[in-house]
């Protein structure tokens, strides 16, 4: 069966389910950033923008040469270099906390990450997906631009990233309230539509799953690697080179999907490597986080 074919079965109305619960997510994530997240950047910017130069510039990139080598089809290869065109994933703070990591440097580092998306991502994509010499016949087929894949970038990251800051500004103690039930009541409707489309859409997932397998879990070996190397090459400390590490190795997949659904019609191979990253990567990190630990527990004296 041609993976590049398959076609998920998603209706109008739960594409709009998805962009609310999607919305909801980064308004949750909104509410944990301050100005000053944005302020830390320009007194202390080495580590923030080394991530960013590993997760906007290094990692696209790979990803891309990471297609090329493992010769994987259209929809694969642009479903991989959808998700390393996305900005840092929700949980990548938590992670970065679990590990010991510097999460100063993560969260500032989401910020700007999150923010510089609305722009980089559709380009990147653009980019990237233009040059891989199938992908880029898939692009043309589907006939995207990348004015059309900013607007809706900026609509379903800019709006609720400006007012759950607006929100988090004007009404501090609404929002430290909120703040909690908002991640996890979002993080549980966006599994639970993840499952139900996965149960609705199984045999395309049966069918996908071994083609996605091997890309997901080199593509984030190499994500990771990455941001640790590039943070280890500037000469960061351990901590801050275990946030840029895991922000880069942690994507925001469900703004993945949402695009997928949007401008791709649910095709197979793009939704199976967004839906299989957005569990892998949380279980790679989860993995790399608890490395991280025992090992500072091993090396501490006694």
């Amino acid at each position: 069966m041609d993976i590049d074919s398959l076609k998920l079965a998603f209706d109008p109305d739960s594409l709009r389910v998805l962009e609310v619960i999607l919305g909801l997510v980064m308004f949750g994530v909104a509410l944990s950033l301050r100005v000053e997240d944005f302020v830390r950047i320009a007194k202390k910017p080495r580590a923030p923008l080394v991530g960013l130069l590993a997760q906007f510039v290094l990692l696209p990139a790979v990803t891309y040469g990471a297609t090329r080598v493992l010769q994987v089809p259209a929809s694969i290869a642009l479903g991989m270099i959808m998700v390393a065109s996305c900005p840092g994933g929700n949980v990548s703070n938590f992670i970065t906390h679990f590990g010991r990591g510097d999460t100063a440097t993560s969260v500032s580092m989401t910020a700007i990450s999150t923010t510089a998306a609305i722009v980089m991502m559709p380009l990147n994509f653009e980019l990237w997906g233009g040059l891989h010499p199938t992908g880029s016949a898939l692009l043309s087929e589907i006939a995207l631009s990348p004015g059309t894949m900013l607007r809706g970038v900026f609509v379903l990251l800019g709006v609720p990233l400006v007012a759950g800051m607006l929100f988090a500004r004007f009404w501090p103690r609404a929002a430290e309230r909120l703040r909690k039930p908002f991640s996890v009541l979002s993080l549980a409707f966006f599994a639970v539509f993840v499952i139900v489309a996965f149960v609705n859409n199984r045999h395309v997932f049966l069918v996908a799953i071994g083609y996605v397998l091997v890309p997901v879990f080199v593509m984030n070996a190499l994500a990771l690697a990455t941001g640790y190397g590039l943070g280890k090459v500037a000469k960061l400390s351990v901590p801050e080179c275990r946030a840029v590490s895991v922000e880069v190795g942690i994507q925001n997949s469900g703004l993945a999907l949402v695009l997928i659904f949007a401008y791709f019609g649910g095709r197979g191979g793009l939704a199976a490597v967004a839906a299989w990253w957005g569990i892998w990567h949380i279980l790679a990190g989860l993995t790399v986080a608890t490395v991280w630990r025992r090992r500072d527990r091993a090396s501490a004296p006694a």
